[in-house]
């Protein structure tokens, strides 16, 4: 089985050592294409009005100067080409990609970009805590994640479904289980804008997150609930994002 890797965090990032050594519990024929800098919270995008610049890192190991997105395409349709991969991992993510993160996530779109190229895809994600916000508990990751991807590939994945799995904030025998779950929302107001002055006194701005001093108790059976009751959850999430209820609705009122 021929295994890329990719990540949104970076080609030096600890996390793509981390699903190196998961897909090497796969395979003996593991590539990684990842990103040359950080590509955090660019979401599906692709590079249209700039070059992307490939440059060689060590054997199988590739770092491109763009996006997620680029990476997946770069890696199967030219560097693994004429032999596409049996499967995409993207991760592992230092950080959860639940609830609205789906939406901006590196991590998610480089494992979507292989689902749209017809390939198996997972997207990994680590949950950190405060206390662990500098060294994330990948061990946990590490533990879960060969077995989970093998089950998931045994049942048979939809063609058009791409996997999402978070790690809890814990250690692998802290865990309580595995959770099959949906995408859960946050309370609102968790983005922030921060604004600076640099040395001329001129204004910038950074968007953020924040903790929210009173947390709505996640929804059971959601991503959220499965995390903080220590659980890895796994969300199979669909590419075509059409709301067939509310087309019905549509149709009936557009008549």
């Amino acid at each position: 089985m021929r295994v890329l890797c990719t990540n949104d965090d970076g080609i030096h990032a600890p996390g793509l050592k981390i699903v190196e050594q998961i897909a090497r519990a796969l395979s003996d024929d593991v590539w990684i294409v990842a990103p040359e800098l950080d590509q955090s919270g660019v979401s599906h995008s692709l590079s249209l009005n700039d070059p992307l610049r490939l440059r060689e890192i060590g054997p199988r190991h590739f770092a491109v100067r763009g996006t997620p997105t680029d990476c997946v395409i770069m890696g199967a349709r030219h560097i693994l080409s004429p032999k596409l991969p049996d499967l995409v991992l993207s991760g592992v993510n230092k950080g959860r990609n639940v609830a609205e993160d789906v939406v901006y996530s590196g991590t998610i779109a480089g494992a979507l970009e292989g689902t749209i190229l017809g390939l198996p895809s997972f997207a990994l994600s680590q949950e950190f805590s405060l206390e662990t916000r500098e060294r994330p508990l990948w061990d946990t990751a590490l533990q879960f994640g060969p077995d989970i991807v093998r089950k998931v590939m045994d049942a048979g994945i939809p063609r058009n479904t791409v996997i999402n799995v978070n790690f809890p904030a814990c250690a692998p025998e802290d865990v309580k289980g595995i959770r099959v779950t949906r995408q859960g929302k946050r309370n609102l107001g968790f983005l922030k804008i921060d604004e600076r002055r640099d040395g001329r006194g001129n204004p910038y701005f950074w968007i953020g997150f924040e903790r929210t001093a009173m947390m709505d108790p996640p929804a059971e059976g959601t991503d959220l609930a499965a995390l903080a009751a220590r659980y890895v959850s796994v969300t199979p999430l669909r590419l075509d994002r059409t709301d067939e209820a509310f087309s019905e609705t549509l149709t009936s009122t557009l008549k």
